[in-house]
């Protein structure tokens, strides 16, 4: 089984843009002429529905993005043109910076153009809830 999140964007071309250019998703599939308002990005084998339609999401959402190394990822988005807080004229902003969390996760969230926050996290350990129960 796969879940496949949808990100509600407004302007498709710049959602596309911000997330193959700056966060390192692949484009695998656009909508083209029949469709352009929905699309599909990869990252590592993890799938990201991007739509326009009514109903597709909600602005404003909250995704998780599990990595091995936040700090390199930082760094190479960076290099790739993510802007940090403090420029006025970045449609996407880090709110935080790769920090530890009490929780016992480092991350970093990015807000991309429509105003969804990516949050990327390291050492995210999961323990079933069934054998926490016991």
């Amino acid at each position: 089984m796969a879940i496949i999140p949808t990100v509600r964007c407004r302007r498709m071309a710049a959602s596309i843009a911000f997330y193959t250019k700056v966060l390192d998703f692949d484009c695998v599939e656009d909508g083209g002429e029949a469709d352009p308002t929905f699309s599909v990005l990869m990252r590592e084998g993890a799938m990201l529905f991007l739509s326009s339609h009514t109903g597709d999401g909600e602005f404003g959402q909250a995704i998780a993005v599990l990595t091995d190394n936040v700090d390199a990822l930082f760094r190479k988005f960076r290099a790739r043109g993510l802007q940090t807080a403090g420029n006025p004229d970045a449609p996407q902003v880090v709110h935080e910076g790769p920090i530890d969390q009490t929780w016992g996760t480092r991350e970093f969230y990015v807000d991309d153009p429509d105003g969804n926050t990516l949050r990327f996290t390291q050492g995210f350990g999961l323990t079933p809830c069934l054998e926490r129960e016991a």
